[in-house]
């Protein structure tokens, strides 16, 4: 059963992969994708930062009073 799973997984990726690399369409579909997950995932990173840098501040303000 897993044996089957796995391989059902395999041949899906490749018949995807064959898809978008004959497709115009989907190949710029996938990369409209990939570029709009990394401009969020930059934007969460840039916000954890940003919150980060402000606990460190406040931190360093309370251990010099």
């Amino acid at each position: 059963m897993e044996k089957m799973f796995c391989l059902g997984l395999v041949m899906g990726m490749v018949g995807g992969a064959l898809l978008v690399a004959n497709s115009y369409k989907a190949r710029t579909l996938v990369k409209k994708s990939q570029s709009e997950v990394m401009d969020k995932v930059n934007e969460m990173m840039d916000e954890k930062l940003q919150s980060m840098n402000q606990k460190a501040e406040g931190e360093s303000g309370k251990a010099k009073k």
